[in-house]
């Protein structure tokens, strides 16, 4: 009689450890794992086999992040070299967001949308809005050379590779004209 009184706690509390375990080995080994565009650390987690998967959806997020920003600027910046930039935007980072949905529905089957990032709210258009705009196109962009560093250390698919050098250049070249652009205000 004691005995089946001990086996069934021992049962239980097996079976408490293995869901456990269970459940952090499925967080793990989640895509997501990590993923948020926004987390402080930036970090995409450890070099493991998804984590390509969370470079591309962290870079579409990056990318519908720098659409939030040119959407507020189309519509309320009176500076001209500005709203010809937040067109440009609003143009080119819906191709580079669907070559990164492909990637992701062919390399890993998987067909789910991601989630927009927290806008930023600029705010109505005053004397500073396209300060605003660029502080904030600025900071954007700094985020996302920070993602290219981390993916060209853990990453070795030569696609990604390439896409984070397109996509660090390209940054790199954004900050230092936005920056003069900022310094002429």
């Amino acid at each position: 009689m004691w005995w089946n009184k001990i086996s069934g706690s021992l049962v239980a509390a097996t079976a408490v450890i293995f869901l456990t375990i269970g459940i952090g080995v499925g967080y793990w080994l989640t895509p997501e794992y990590k993923l948020s565009m926004y987390d402080k650390s930036m970090n995409l987690g450890q070099a493991d086999r998804w984590f390509d998967l969370r470079y591309i959806n962290g870079m579409i997020a990056h990318h519908r992040g720098a659409m939030l920003l040119a959407e507020q600027a189309a519509q309320k910046s009176q500076d001209e070299k500005i709203k010809t930039l937040a067109e440009t935007i609003l143009k080119d980072e819906p191709k580079a967001i669907e070559e990164l949905y492909n990637w992701k529905k062919d390399w890993y089957g998987d067909n789910r949308k991601v989630k927009d990032p927290l806008k930023v709210n600029l705010g109505e258009y005053d004397d500073n809005f396209d300060l605003r705009f660029l502080n904030g196109l600025i900071f954007h962009h700094q985020e996302g050379v920070k993602m290219t560093k981390e993916t060209r250390l853990k990453s070795s698919r030569a696609e990604i590779l390439n896409n984070a050098n397109k996509v660090e250049d390209f940054l790199n070249e954004g900050i230092k004209m936005l920056t003069e652009w900022r310094n002429e205000k």
